[in-house]
């Protein structure tokens, strides 16, 4: 029978559509060596002996009874299925070659006595079968993990929807709840706990407390005032909204005043067996003093520490420049800007007479900080007096008030504190400096810190000392006439009009420096150990009509580590411009080239130096770098600062309208030296970062993992290498 006369007879057949043999088939899809993809998943049947259209026979007489009423029930397909070894011998072939080329398919089909089209059939249809087999099998693994997603999704958001902030008590799902407004619920329960506080107080001063309004939703934020400013307002300072003393009290705090004067004279002369040596200094016999001296601010508080210290050295700056400089709250906050933070006189009790600081009483607050984010300001409400002792013998002298006012319990007190200050010739004077003071840091003392807190090396008297002796160098060079420097290869020429302008450029960026990398009661420090587990803090600041500063939303970043080795060795290896690509990814391409080199201090370290980076893209930006060192810390700070800008200050321009974003590294020893055995460094490091140019922009989790990482990077490189060189 023919296909026309099969057609006809079949209407179901005459609608189907052949394949069309006459075509090549072998040449459709020269990739699989004849075997088109898209025919894969046909013919699924003839898989086990199953054949195609070409190999179906019809049984004879059902096919010649044309009197048959049903004509479909007629036709019945009679199936030449393959035998077992044939079908054996095709998947052992599969399993060598599962594409055959048409030379193949016909050798096999010889062989196995098949049809050449049942061979390539069999062979399409067993690549759809491993095909489908192997796809079940991934559907069925992906199934299962994303019932374990979906399980494990809710599982976090359960826990993230039912979870409260320590701190202020809100809500802190991350996926809910910005950066921005979380540092705004911190800081709305932080003034709602003043206002409970401050109100207590008022009950019994009479004074009215100050109204904070409720701090406005993230896109209603105020700009960003700089904590550096201490022009009368010292921000949300709890000691700073109590004010002035009660008029019935004046008599008491002077006289409180002039006893802590007596107190420190006698500190400053007396010896043994009142002070006695110690490993980091001259320390005070606690019960040398209760016996002898008289105790203004009666018996220690229970689970207070004493700090208690004295250091002398000469410095070069006249005696008087030394006093007016401690009486002004701006220019002594300026001049310790690595240890005081914000602070402010609330009041003058007494004057001097015609102009003269003699006698004068400030009444003062001022935070006193440690370079890390992990270590808590120290605040700290107290009356300075300034008195003349004889010709060119002045003393300036600290003590603390806060017992006079009622329901206030700071957790630092100043018992009388200060300097002595002797004139000698050519402008040179001799500082005599106590410290002694009192504090209750249970609970906020971290580990890492806790040996140099005890052993008062972070803010005893020979931190003090040797901040101001370091200033005192600062300054005279400043002022000089001819400041020294070197050109290394003669590339610019610095005037001297130039190089004072850099110097000023400088001390902005170290003051800078600091505001980024200590805390603060104006700022909210979050550890991303709650987010990521490293121990990198981070805060955010709004730079507002600050000429100091870009514009925009600033993220600073700060990280404290340990190193087996001195503080200066790790501070003459980051100094070290040869070890510079070690740590720094702003010269990853080189060695930076030193255009200037401009030296402030007796230690040639101490230095300003003006860099510039070996790529050729990053040609419109140079680095400004001061390194600096001291027996209580050393420094190295940066800032990258466009060539236009620099220019100008070249040119006798105003640095302070320079912006800056000071980045760099504060050493601190670790407070475990001992006599012949050298302890270890506290290294704090801190970026500075510009987010976003808008003040009122948002803080995004992208931005907070960049800064992260570098940060991290130049740490972990550089504990790296020491580990690597004390193994």
């Amino acid at each position: 029978m023919t296909i026309s006369q099969l057609l006809r007879r079949s209407p179901r057949i005459a609608n189907m559509s052949l394949p069309n043999y006459m075509e090549p088939v072998d040449d459709v899809n020269n990739n699989n060596n004849g075997d088109t993809d898209n025919n894969e998943n046909e013919n699924n049947n003839n898989m086990n002996g199953g054949a195609s259209f070409g190999d179906e026979e019809f049984d004879s007489e059902n096919q010649e009874d044309g009197n048959t009423q049903n004509p479909r029930a007629g036709k019945r397909k009679r199936y030449h299925r393959h035998t077992q070894q044939q079908i054996q011998e095709m998947e052992n072939f599969f399993k060598e070659c599962p594409h055959p080329d048409d030379n193949q398919r016909k050798e096999l089909s010889r062989h196995l006595g098949l049809d050449h089209l049942q061979i390539k059939f069999w062979f399409q249809n067993k690549r759809t079968q491993n095909k489908n087999h192997q796809e079940r099998h991934e559907n069925l693994q992906l199934r299962e993990e994303n019932t374990r997603l979906r399980a494990d999704n809710h599982h976090f958001r359960e826990a993230l929807a039912n979870a409260s902030c320590p701190n202020c008590g809100g809500r802190t799902a991350v996926g809910e709840m910005s950066f921005e407004e979380h540092h705004l619920h911190l800081e709305n329960a932080k003034l709602t706990e003043e206002i409970r506080q401050l109100s207590e107080v008022a009950k019994y001063t009479g004074k009215a407390v100050m109204r904070y309004p409720v701090l406005p939703t993230p896109n209603q934020a105020p700009p960003f005032e700089p904590p550096m400013t201490t022009n009368g307002s010292i921000g949300n300072l709890s000691l700073s909204n109590i004010g002035s003393v009660k008029e019935a009290d004046r008599p008491l705090v002077i006289e409180l005043a002039v006893g802590a004067m007596s107190e420190l004279i006698a500190l400053a002369q007396m010896n043994e067996p009142l002070w006695k040596g110690g490993v980091h200094g001259t320390i005070l016999d606690l019960n040398e003093y209760t016996r002898n001296l008289q105790n203004g601010l009666g018996p220690k508080q229970v689970g207070f520490r004493t700090e208690a210290s004295r250091e002398t050295a000469i410095v070069f700056m006249h005696h008087m420049d030394i006093v007016h400089r401690l009486m002004d709250v701006n220019v002594w906050s300026t001049m310790f800007a690595g240890m005081v933070g914000r602070a402010m006189t609330h009041d003058t009790l007494l004057t001097g007479g015609q102009g003269n600081l003699d006698g004068t009483i400030h009444l003062m607050t001022a935070e006193f900080q440690v370079l890390s984010p992990l270590v808590s300001s120290r605040e700290c409400y107290f009356v300075r007096y300034c008195k003349q002792h004889g010709e060119g013998l002045w003393g300036v002298v600290d003590i603390s008030i806060d017992h006079l006012i009622p329901n206030l319990e700071p957790k630092c007190r100043r018992r009388p504190s200060g300097c002595l200050i002797q004139d000698m010739p050519n402008r040179f004077s001799r500082v005599t400096w106590v410290e002694h003071v009192e504090v209750d840091d249970r609970g906020e003392l971290h580990a890492m810190f806790k040996n140099l807190l005890n052993s008062g090396q972070a803010l005893g008297a020979n931190r003090w000392v040797s901040t101001l002796d370091r200033q005192c160098e600062r300054l005279a060079i400043m002022m000089a006439s001819n400041i020294p420097s070197i050109e290394p290869g003669g590339q610019i020429t610095v005037t001297n009009n130039a190089k004072q302008s850099l110097l000023k450029l400088v001390e902005r960026m170290s003051r800078g420096f600091f505001d980024g990398v200590t805390t603060s009661t104006a700022d909210i420090w979050w550890n991303l150990a709650e987010y990521t587990g490293d121990s990198v803090s981070v805060m955010t600041r709004k730079s507002l009509n600050d000429p100091g500063r870009p514009e925009g939303l600033i993220l600073c970043a700060a990280h404290s580590f340990w190193v087996p080795v001195p503080p200066i060795t790790v501070f003459d290896y980051l100094r070290d411009e040869k070890n510079r690509t070690n740590w720094d990814v702003l010269f990853l391409g080189g060695n930076p080239q030193k255009l200037t080199h401009i030296f402030n201090g007796r230690d040639d370290r101490n230095c300003v130096s003006l860099l510039r980076s070996p790529n050729t893209s990053q040609s419109e930006m140079m680095m400004i770098e001061e390194s600096s060192t001291e027996p209580a810390a050393s420094f190295l700070v940066y800032a990258p600062v466009d060539v236009p800008s620099m220019e100008k200050v070249l040119n006798g321009g105003d640095p302070k309208c320079v912006p800056l974003l000071p980045s760099g590294f504060a050493i601190l020893p670790d407070g475990t030296a001992q006599p012949g055995k050298a302890g270890g460094s506290l290294v704090n490091v801190s970026f500075q970062m510009l987010v976003d140019s808008s003040p009122s922009g948002m803080l995004t989790f992208s931005s907070v993992s960049t800064i992260e990482s570098l940060i991290l990077a130049a740490a972990n490189k550089i504990k790296a290498y020491f580990t690597q060189q004390t193994a």
